[in-house]
């Protein structure tokens, strides 16, 4: 079994020093975040618009554009997490659901895995924003946020990738 020594544990990460025997039978020391993942949510309205949230990163040195999204709350399924973000975040609840995949946001580190999730048939409810939360809620144009990808505005992984994986599933094929 592969040991860990604990570096630091915070309320997001687990970060700590594994000594691991690679499939080339080398044995190293990784620095490794576990992180309990996270879930993201393409919520698309009846006039084409997508929900983006203009958020502010002190880690990314400002504001990006992002889908609702979150951790994952033990012992919370990834679509529990999905539409409590949506609630949380962007104010909306929806009952048409349907999962796009899940993928590893930075592997070479860190265990992280998000969820991704379409959202239809919405309602708008209060937001519940974190104090750590800076968010302006915006409705764009579905084919305006694949612009804005290609211009190189969404630079957000999750953001990007939702989005992307969402457009075989709309009914006009935009």
């Amino acid at each position: 079994m592969d040991a860990r020594k604990p570096v630091y544990q915070g309320d997001v990460v687990d970060l700590g020093i594994e000594t691991v025997t690679l499939p080339n039978n080398r044995t190293m020391q990784l620095e490794v975040v576990r992180h309990p993942g996270g879930a993201a949510v393409v919520a698309l309205n009846d006039n084409g618009q997508v929900c983006l949230l203009r958020q502010y990163r002190h880690a990314a040195g400002g504001w990006l554009w992002e889908l609702p999204a979150g951790k994952i709350d033990q012992p919370e399924t990834p679509q529990h997490t999905a539409r409590r973000e949506l609630r949380e975040e962007a104010g909306v609840e929806a009952t048409d659901w349907l999962s796009l995949g899940s993928f590893f946001s930075t592997p070479g580190f860190c265990d992280e895995r998000i969820h991704l999730y379409q959202a239809r048939n919405l309602t708008h409810t209060a937001t519940e924003h974190h104090p750590h939360e800076v968010i302006e809620i915006h409705w764009i144009d579905y084919r305006q946020a694949l612009e804005w990808i290609a211009k190189g505005d969404i630079v957000d992984g999750k953001t990007l990738l939702g989005l992307l994986l969402a457009r075989p599933n709309l009914d006009d094929g935009s």
